[in-house]
């Protein structure tokens, strides 16, 4: 198996570089993902037959300002992946989101099986991006995510962890409910993804169903993730308060629940997952 890492300057794809050292690891100043010849070129030159797709528009209130450019690199794109691993017989293993439940309520964990509702162009592109890897019937496993954070670059932890630290106050959003995800975990399923496929092949990646889900354990709102994060990092100072998304005016409509249902990889892989106030702590100690 030789893998081909994409977005791999990301939160994701820096949590997996130590776990794949064989693998080649690109982002946009190696690979446009944008254009299949390139892709073609870098498959064909380092034999690739696994590629882990990282890479995306990930700027959600971004995309309602630049919607081609979201679309161009959360569909278009992911469907030139696809193509490339197709002609190869390769597997693609596509990341994905929680946002494609937005468009509706939801009230206990999401399966798969659920159908989408994206709200927003971010949403829209994302689903479109799935819809891309079915239509091209390539072997594929697609996992959809939520509130991803890590030691590496931007991400809810590292600003809370700045703003708790300098600020008195802060307001918090507190009726959005959903799963923090440590992207070293998420990267741990990953390498599990590709152990799996290894030993069972098509069985295990060739039709639709093989679209999971993968978070943390657990559930907060994000002012509850806000708390706990202040709270393990020792910034009592700081008075978090709650408050309601309407206080702070988005042209982004966010899922108000968007827990997942993971029953369907816990069973796959047979792997218990971590809950989010133990790996947040692993990734605060990473932090420090």
């Amino acid at each position: 198996m030789k893998v081909l890492v994409t977005g791999a300057n990301g939160q994701l794809g820096m949590s997996l570089r130590p776990l794949l050292p064989s693998a080649v690891f690109t982002d946009i100043g190696e690979l446009d993902i944008t254009d299949l010849p390139a892709i073609r070129r870098i498959v064909e030159k380092e034999g690739i037959d696994t590629l882990v797709n990282c890479a995306g528009y990930t700027n959600v209130e971004g995309a309602e300002d630049n919607p081609d450019l979201a679309e161009k690199l959360n569909a278009e794109a992911v469907e030139n992946l696809a193509l490339a691993m197709k002609e190869v017989g390769g597997l693609l293993i596509h990341i994905s989101t929680d946002y494609v439940y937005g468009g509706k309520p939801h009230h206990t964990p999401i399966p798969e099986d659920e159908t989408p509702a994206p709200q927003g162009v971010y949403a829209q592109t994302k689903l479109h991006g799935e819809q891309a890897i079915l239509r091209t019937g390539c072997r594929h496993v697609i996992i959809r995510t939520a509130w991803l954070y890590s030691e590496y670059g931007k991400n809810f932890v590292k600003t809370m962890l700045r703003l708790t630290a300098e600020k008195p106050s802060l307001k918090v959003v507190d009726d959005q409910r959903g799963t923090p995800t440590y992207a070293g975990d998420l990267a741990k399923v990953i390498v599990k993804v590709l152990g799996k496929t290894a030993e069972e092949g098509e069985e295990f990646s060739l039709a639709s169903a093989h679209i999971y889900h993968y978070t943390n354990e657990g559930e907060c709102t994000w002012y509850e993730f806000a708390k706990t994060i202040a709270e393990y990092a020792g910034h009592t100072s700081c008075d978090i308060q709650p408050c309601t998304s309407e206080e702070f005016p988005s042209k982004v409509h966010r899922p108000a629940y968007s827990v997942l249902d993971k029953s369907k990889i816990k069973s796959a892989l047979g792997i218990e997952i971590p809950h989010w106030t133990d790996s947040l702590k692993i990734c605060l100690k990473a932090l420090k």
